[in-house]
């Protein structure tokens, strides 16, 4: 990016700190949002070229597109991310979604549980090994998660009618949830939906319960989705991309 986001106050802060999650002031200008906008769909098509499949999304983006990993990376970002959050981060993951009329899915009420790490090494407390875009994936201790947070870029508008994400405020502080306790924990707390404008911004806890609807009104939804860990990982294991 080449102008700074603006500094988000106490508010934002606080709100994050308190709920898991929080909008952020407007990110991108608009010259900014569509340069970006451009090179993701870009990069999406030839990859649903070669797949001949109508992807959702990409992975790997810190790696293969270097847009992506200029902003992940850059002071600009990363000192918004470290105010709001009141730690140092650093980024990890990049992926790419885009919610349309042939891709338009339902994405049920879950917690962010796995993270990509460059290769599988037993360690006590990491479990649910998988491969993903053969990439090795694994559960962490909830303390690794504790400490994670996620900025989600927004390309399009996003509201309740395309598909917008809906979260359960300070569900994060029960740590990882049994699938069993998911569903009670839905039913007796309110939801809000993160309607963020094109070119804005939120941030969020991994262990956030979060959920997406299929869009009523399926159009673009694209949302660039960038994880930040605060600590390298135990035992031998090194994230993918850091």
């Amino acid at each position: 990016m080449n102008s700074a986001p603006p500094t988000p106050g106490v508010a934002v802060a606080s709100a994050f700190q308190r709920d898991g999650f929080a909008a952020l002031p407007p990110w991108f200008s608009e010259e900014e949002c569509a340069a970006l906008t451009l090179e993701l769909s870009q990069l999406l098509g030839v990859q649903q070229l070669a797949s001949r499949n109508k992807l959702g999304g990409l992975r790997n983006l810190l790696r293969i597109c270097p847009a992506v990993g200029r902003l992940a990376n850059s002071p600009k970002t990363r000192d918004l991310l470290e105010h709001v959050s009141g730690q140092t981060v650093f980024p990890v993951r990049a992926l790419f979604f885009d919610k349309t009329p042939a891709a338009n899915w339902r994405v049920p009420w879950h917690q962010d549980l796995t993270i990509a790490v460059a290769q599988k090494v037993e360690c006590p407390g990491f479990a649910g090994w998988s491969l993903k875009a053969g990439i090795p994936h694994v559960q962490p201790p909830a303390a690794i998660l504790e400490g994670m947070l996620a900025l989600r870029l927004h390309l399009d508008d996003c509201t309740a009618e395309n598909g917008a994400l809906r979260v359960i405020p300070r569900s994060h502080l029960g740590g990882k949830l049994l699938p069993g306790a998911i569903p009670r924990v839905v039913a007796t707390n309110p939801e809000v939906v993160c309607a963020i404008p094109r070119g804005g911004a939120m941030v969020m806890r991994p262990l956030l319960l979060h959920a997406s609807s299929p869009a009523t009104h399926p159009a673009h939804r694209r949302v660039l989705h960038i994880e930040y860990a605060t600590a390298e990982l135990p035992g031998g294991l090194k994230w993918f991309d850091a």
